[in-house]
C-alpha cells in the first residue's frame, strides 16, 4: 500500500511541475437563485473556444489557460444564458449565479444535463434520479422509492424496510454506495433491511449490470450509489424540513436539516424521526402453510417500528482541493409478523398484540448503523487525487420469547453471559480505503488507477446460530481508460485484480445433545462450525464503446466480473426462523465468475422517445440455496433443510421504456421489464433462480404546468401497473399470480415570501387490491402486499445571508 501512494504521490508532482508552467486554471460553482446547484451547466471560453460541464456538485474547472482577458459564457435549460468577461493573470475562481428564464412556453421543463451527459458517457446502462423523483415516489424505504425505476425490484420486509434487486440478482450481489464508500451491515439476510434515511439522500444512481471494475466483487450484479452532492452557496445559511404521513400504517415522519457556509468552511446538520403502526393487508387472515391466522382488523400484527437518526456533514471546499465529513447514525426498532416467526405460529398471544397496532412486541429487532467517512478530492489541472476513508459499526439484535427447541433445556441457565431472550445478534465493523489518481492527457483521452481495500471483524451472540464469526480482507486495483474517437463516439477499457482473504471462527453449541456412538450414548456440545480459512483471487476486465449520433444513443458493454463466497455460502448451520429452513453452508464453494454483454439503443426527439437495454449473462457457477428431501430433528420441529451449493446458469432480459408528448403538457409513458434465468447443471437443472421477479409494464400518463394558479411546476401521475404471473420457480416457492395495480401522484410548489413549499401526494394501490409480490419475504406465508396508502410529504426550505 505505501508504495502504491508514493508511486501515486510522485505521478500527482511530475504532472504538477509539467503543466504548470504559464498556465493557470479557471475553476468555480454555478447556483441558481436558490442557491442549488446546477449540474451540467454548460461554460465556453472565448476566443479559445474551450469548454467544460459542471459536475454532479456545480463544480467547474478549465485548466491550461494563458494570461489574459476571456469571454465567458454559461447555459442551462430553462435558465438566463450569462456572458461576462473575466480577467486571468493567476489562478482564478469565478462563481456564478443563473436566474430562471420567464417561458411563455408552458410545455418546458427543466431537465438536468449532467443526468443526459453521465448517461450517454456511460458504457453500462443506468439510471439517475434526483430528490425530487425520491419525494413524488416516496415509498416504505429508499429502496421502495427506486422500484418504479425499469430492472429494480425490491425484497420488501414489512412496510419499512427492504432490499434492492437489480435485474433479479440482489443480497450479496448489489453494492450499495454511500458516498463513495460501499455500504456493509447484515446484508446476507432476506430479513435484514438496509440501514439508510432517504430523506438525507439527494442523488442515486443505479447501475444495471456487473460493475466490479470499479466497486469490487460484491458488485456483480450491479450498483445502487447515494450521494449527498449539494453544496451550500457562500456566505448563505438555511435549511429543510420534510413532514410526511401515511395513511397505511399510520405513519408519521419529520426530518429537520440545517446548513451554512462562511467562505471555506460548511457544515449541514440533519435530524430525522418516523414513527409508524401494523401495516393493513386487503384480507382478514394469513394461510402459513397448514395453519390458518386471523388478523385482527386487517393489520398485519406486530409490523409496528421507528427510525431515530441523526447526520452531520461538515467539510473544506478551496480552489483545487475539496474535504469533506459524512457522520451518521441510522437507529431503528422493528416488529416481525409474529405468526411468522419461530417454530410454531400458532403460540401467539394475539390479545397482546391486537391490544394496539402502534406497540413492538416480540419478536423484534433492533438495529444501529455508524458511519464516519472522509471524501477529499485533489485537483490541479489536468490531474485529480481522490482518497474515500471509512468506518462503520453494524449492531444487530433480534428479540423473542425464549422456546426451547430439539435438546435446549426447558429452563433457560443462569450461567450464560447473553439474555434468554437475545434470539441472535450480530456486531460488525468494517474499515475501509479507496484511491484513485485520473489524469486527463488530451480533450480525448483520460485514464483512472486506482485501489480499494477493506476489512470486516463480524462477532456473533444469542442463543440460535446460523453463521460463525468470521473476519474478511479484501484488497482489489483497477486501471480504466476512455478514449473519444469523436464528439460522438468514444470507447472505454477497464481491467482489474482482486485478493481477498475469509477466515469463520469454530462454534459449538451452548446446550448438550445426546449423540451414539458403537452403541453408547454421551452428552456433547455439538459443532456446529469450523475454522475456514480461504483466499480468493481474480482477473476481471470491461470494454464498453459509445455511439451518440444526434437523436440516437448506442452503447454496448461486455465484460467478466467476479465474486468471493461470504461467511453464510460457507459455513452456515442453523435454523433460518424467518423462512422455517434449516440451512448449511459448504467450506469449498468457488467464487461466482460472470460474463455479460450490455447493450443500450435510445432514439429522443423533441417530443418523443423510446430505448431498449437488453442483455445476457453467464454464470459457470452461481451458489445459491438448494432446497432436499432432508428434514433437521436436533434444532426444531423437522424444518427443511437447504444446502449452498452451485450451479451453472444462463440470464438474459432487458428493460423498455417510451414517452410521447401527446398535448401541450400531456405525456404518455411506458416502462417494462423482463428476466429469464436458467440452471444448466445441478439438481435442479431447468428451474430458474430464487426471487426470480415476473416480467412487468407501467402505463404512465402525466400532466405538467409550470404555472397553474398559485401552485408553480404543477404535476399530476397516473400509473397503471401490469404484472404477469410467475409460475417459473424454484421450490419451496409457489407460483404466483399476476396483477394489476393502480397508482395516482399530483403536487407541487407554491412559493412562500421567496421559497418554494413543495408538496408531493400520492395514492398507492388506489383500487385496495390484493395481490403478491413475488419477491417478496412473506410471499412464502401468503401475506399479500399493503392495501390503498394515501401519503403525503410537505417541503418546507428557508435560507438566509451570512
Amino acid at each position: 500500500m505505501k508504495k502504491i501512494i508514493m508511486l501515486l504521490w510522485c505521478m500527482k508532482v511530475w504532472c504538477v511541475v509539467v503543466f504548470a508552467q504559464n498556465s493557470y486554471v479557471l475553476e468555480g460553482e454555478i447556483t441558481d437563485q436558490n442557491n442549488q446547484t446546477l449540474p451540467g451547466a454548460s461554460l465556453m471560453l472565448y476566443p479559445v473556444k474551450k469548454g467544460t460541464v459542471s459536475n454532479e456538485n456545480g463544480i467547474f474547472q478549465i485548466s491550461g489557460l494563458q494570461a489574459g482577458s476571456y469571454v465567458v459564457e454559461i447555459s442551462f435549460v430553462g435558465y438566463n444564458t450569462m456572458v461576462d468577461t473575466i480577467i486571468i493573470r493567476k489562478n482564478t475562481r469565478y462563481d456564478a449565479r443563473l436566474s430562471v428564464a420567464h417561458l411563455n412556453l408552458q410545455e418546458v421543463v427543466i431537465s438536468n444535463n449532467y443526468t443526459e451527459k453521465r448517461k450517454r458517457e456511460e458504457t453500462l446502462n443506468i439510471e439517475i434520479v434526483n430528490d425530487d423523483y425520491l419525494k413524488q415516489n416516496l415509498g416504505g424505504s429508499l429502496m421502495n422509492s427506486l422500484e418504479r425505476l425499469p430492472g429494480v425490484s425490491t425484497i420488501a420486509i414489512g412496510s419499512g424496510q427492504s432490499k434492492p434487486l437489480i435485474r433479479g440478482l440482489g443480497f450479496n450481489r448489489v453494492v450499495v454506495v454511500e458516498n463513495n464508500i460501499k455500504h456493509e451491515a447484515q446484508q446476507w439476510g432476506s430479513d435484514h433491511g438496509l440501514e439508510f434515511d432517504q430523506y438525507a439522500v439527494d442523488n442515486v444512481e443505479v447501475i444495471k449490470g456487473p460493475a466490479s471494475l470499479m466497486y469490487g466483487s460484491d458488485a456483480i450484479g450491479g450498483v445502487i450509489d447515494m450521494k449527498t452532492r449539494k453544496l451550500p452557496e457562500k456566505n448563505s445559511f438555511g435549511g429543510l424540513v420534510d413532514l410526511t404521513v401515511k395513511s397505511n400504517n399510520e405513519l408519521v415522519g419529520t426530518s429537520l436539516s440545517l446548513y451554512g457556509r462562511k467562505d471555506w468552511f460548511f457544515a449541514n446538520i440533519r435530524a430525522t424521526y418516523i414513527d409508524y403502526g401494523d401495516y393493513k393487508v386487503p384480507i382478514d387472515s394469513v394461510d402459513i402453510y397448514s395453519y390458518r391466522a386471523a388478523l385482527y382488523k386487517n393489520y398485519l400484527r406486530n409490523t409496528a417500528g421507528y427510525e431515530k437518526n441523526l447526520h452531520l456533514t461538515f467539510g473544506v471546499l478551496k480552489n483545487g482541493f475539496q474535504s469533506k465529513f459524512h457522520i451518521s447514525s441510522v437507529n431503528s426498532k422493528s416488529g416481525f409478523f409474529a405468526n411468522a416467526h419461530g417454530l410454531e405460529p400458532r403460540n401467539v398471544d394475539t390479545g397482546t398484540h391486537d391490544k394496539s397496532s402502534r406497540d413492538i412486541n416480540y419478536p423484534y429487532q433492533k438495529v444501529n448503523h455508524f458511519k464516519v467517512i472522509n471524501t477529499t478530492r485533489y485537483q490541479w489541472e489536468k490531474t485529480k487525487l481522490e482518497l474515500d476513508l471509512g468506518f462503520q459499526r453494524n449492531f444487530r439484535q433480534e428479540w423473542s420469547q425464549y422456546v426451547s427447541h430439539g435438546y435446549m433445556p426447558a429452563i433457560f441457565p443462569n450461567t450464560l453471559n447473553f439474555d434468554a431472550d437475545l434470539e441472535r445478534e450480530f456486531e460488525k465493523y468494517v474499515y475501509s480505503g479507496n484511491v484513485k489518481f485520473s489524469h486527463r492527457f488530451s480533450d480525448q483521452t483520460e485514464a483512472t488507477f486506482g485501489t480499494n481495500s477493506e476489512y470486516q471483524d463480524n462477532k456473533i451472540d444469542g442463543r440460535g446460530f446460523i453463521i460463525p464469526a468470521y473476519q474478511q480482507f479484501t484488497l482489489g486495483g483497477f486501471a480504466f481508460a476512455r478514449h473519444n474517437f469523436s464528439e460522438i463516439s468514444g470507447i472505454q477499457l477497464g481491467i482489474r485484480y482482486d485478493f481477498g482473504n475469509i477466515e469463520t471462527t469454530e462454534y459449538y453449541d451452548w446446550f448438550l445433545s445426546p449423540v451414539e456412538e458403537n452403541g453408547n450414548t454421551t452428552l456433547e456440545y455439538l459443532q456446529r462450525a469450523e475454522n475456514i480459512n480461504r483466499n480468493f483471487s481474480n482477473l476481471t476486465w470491461s470494454v464498453g464503446y459509445n455511439y451518440n449520433p444526434e437523436h440516437w444513443t448506442f452503447k454496448a458493454n461486455i465484460g467478466k466480473s467476479f465474486r468471493m463466497p461470504i461467511a453464510k455460502e460457507l459455513a452456515a448451520n442453523g435454523v433460518n426462523y424467518h423462512r422455517f429452513s434449516y440451512e448449511v453452508g459448504d467450506a469449498d464453494l468457488s467464487p461466482e465468475i460472470s460474463y455479460q454483454l450490455d447493450v443500450g439503443l435510445e432514439y429522443q426527439s423533441k417530443k418523443f422517445a423510446i430505448g431498449a437495454t437488453p442483455f445476457v449473462n453467464y454464470f459457470s457457477n452461481y451458489i445459491y440455496l438448494n432446497p432436499t428431501s432432508e428434514h433437521d430433528r436436533l434444532y426444531g420441529n423437522g424444518n427443511q433443510v437447504f444446502y449452498y451449493t452451485e450451479s451453472e446458469v444462463i440470464r438474459y432480459g432487458g428493460e423498455i421504456h417510451a414517452h410521447y408528448e401527446l398535448l401541450k403538457n400531456l405525456q404518455l409513458g411506458l416502462i417494462g421489464e423482463y428476466v429469464y434465468s436458467e440452471q444448466l447443471s445441478g439438481e435442479k437443472k431447468g428451474f430458474t433462480l430464487p426471487f426470480s421477479p415476473p416480467a412487468s409494464a407501467i402505463f404512465n400518463v402525466k400532466y405538467q404546468r409550470r404555472k397553474l394558479e398559485f401552485i408553480e411546476n404543477a404535476y399530476f401521475s397516473f400509473d397503471y401497473r401490469v404484472t404477469a404471473s410467475q409460475n417459473d420457480i424454484v421450490p419451496p416457492e409457489e407460483p404466483t399470480n399476476g396483477y394489476q395495480v393502480i397508482n395516482l401522484g399530483l403536487g407541487g410548489n407554491i412559493p412562500m415570501r421567496k421559497q418554494n413549499i413543495n408538496i408531493s401526494m400520492q395514492v398507492q394501490n388506489l383500487l385496495n387490491t390484493k395481490y403478491f409480490n413475488h419477491t417478496s419475504f412473506y410471499r412464502l406465508i401468503n401475506v399479500p402486499e399493503p392495501g390503498r396508502n394515501f401519503i403525503v410529504n410537505v417541503s418546507i426550505p428557508f435560507s438566509g445571508k451570512i
